[in-house]
């Protein structure tokens, strides 16, 4: 295992090593931008980077982030190796802060027209999140794929719904109508719904972390290095996960290796992101209705309902020999048109204010009318807290929730106050 890792780690760096050579040759007046492996990213890059060059003369060069056995990994290897790139795009949120703290990142908003330009393309919320603890900005909020609830309408249907169950009591009485033991043999072979059960940390982003946002309006997990989610809307974001597992409305069993368990009508419903769209299009089975909503909330939830948007960032690494050309690179990138290319090559949203509302993006919503459920959920997500270490609250997080909604070793509140109590001395200087 050691070995396997080592070895890795030795190819990924002799990779970037031979990227670094390469441009320590070439013209300092390119500017090398590393996208996501993404298929369609790929294609938006290669089709943004080309209109650039052939207008200007600080040329942009883009390559996808070398393979590896993920980006983090590989994004982490190019700071150990001090082979960064001037400019990556799929930098997740809660990375952010780790880099800003080592100095690696530049803070954006010393840079010629930044805030006029971030304040005019995100609302002041948004400004607030993406803020360091230091003050300063270290990236640009590019594209989210808001957590949603995406429901089965012949099942539905067949429950005799006149709407998809919002609140925690229609959701469990939906599901206890709904689960069933098809083939006699005892066991309950049809859920309602199904998450992982996993306890790796960012499976938390699409059960507790979405709903938690939901049940809160949008509350902070940490802040000033303390554990703030000792609270009712974590608690009960446990009990009603709890609920759903204890009584066979989820499945403890893992059916992500099973052929897809929604569209096959063995769940009814799972918590889910746009790109389920293009899949259940593709795959869908003859006369299958599908639509979104937004996750199920406490019954007496008042106010909008929030979810963990996904985000993805743009960050310059301080490498970069030509920062303000990188700047005016990214600004032409994430332009409104260029912003509705992403979502005709992707169909990623754009973290753009106001987007359902704008003209210059309603001839796709028109042709892509299910994204119009993410477009308008936009307006309430969150992205993740500053803090250098957020994998490790997440992951002791995931721990307690282990223990608890999937096992019901522990009470709600004995685990959400024992994780807040554990995170808490990851802060102890």
């Amino acid at each position: 295992m050691k070995l396997n890792l080592l070895f890795t780690l030795i190819t990924v760096l002799l990779s970037l090593l031979i990227i670094s050579c390469g441009r320590s040759e070439a013209d300092r007046n390119t500017i090398l931008y590393w996208s996501s492996n993404n298929t369609y990213e790929i294609q938006f890059a290669a089709y943004v980077t080309k209109k650039w060059n052939e207008e200007n003369s600080v040329k942009v060069k883009f390559q996808p982030v070398p393979e590896g056995q993920s980006s983090e990994e590989i994004i982490l290897a190019a700071v150990v190796g001090k082979t960064t790139p001037d400019i990556y795009s799929n930098m997740w949120q809660g990375d952010v802060e780790v880099y800003a703290q080592a100095g690696i990142l530049i803070p954006l908003d010393t840079l010629d027209g930044f805030l006029e330009f971030i304040y005019e393309r995100c609302d002041s919320a948004v400004v607030e999140e993406i803020t360091s603890t230091d003050g300063h900005i270290y990236q640009i909020p590019w594209k989210i794929n808001p957590i949603m609830l995406i429901y089965n309408q012949n099942a539905m249907n067949e429950l005799e719904l006149d709407s998809v169950p919002g609140n925690y009591s229609q959701f469990t009485s939906a599901a206890e109508k709904f689960k069933a033991d098809l083939d006699g043999d005892g066991y309950i072979d049809r859920w309602f719904g199904y998450a992982e059960v996993q306890v790796t940390w960012w499976q938390r982003f699409f059960d507790f972390y979405p709903l938690y946002l939901a049940a809160s309006g949008g509350a902070s997990l940490v802040e000033n290095d303390k554990a703030v989610f000792d609270n009712e809307h974590a608690v009960n974001v446990f009990k009603f996960l709890r609920n759903l597992y204890a009584n066979n409305y989820f499945s403890k069993e893992r059916l992500s290796a099973r052929q897809d368990v929604f569209l096959s009508g063995v769940i009814a419903t799972r918590f889910t992101g746009p790109w389920e769209i293009s899949h259940s299009e593709k795959y869908k089975p003859e006369g299958f209705e599908y639509d979104f909503h937004h996750l199920p909330v406490p019954d007496n939830h008042e106010g909008p309902i929030y979810t963990y948007g996904d985000p993805k960032n743009i960050v310059i690494f301080n490498t970069c020999k030509n920062p303000t050309s990188a700047w005016q690179f990214l600004k032409e990138m994430i332009s409104e048109e260029n912003d509705l290319k992403l979502l005709e090559f992707s169909n990623q949203l754009p973290r753009r204010k106001n987007i359902d509302q704008n003209s210059l993006f309603a001839g796709y919503f028109e042709q892509n009318p299910k994204m119009k459920n993410f477009a308008e959920q936009a307006k309430y997500v969150k992205g993740t807290d500053a803090s250098p270490v957020l994998k490790e609250v997440f992951d002791l997080i995931s721990q307690q929730y282990e223990a608890c909604v999937v096992y019901g070793v522990k009470s709600p509140e004995a685990a959400i106050k024992d994780a807040a109590d554990a995170v808490n001395l990851l802060f102890l200087k």
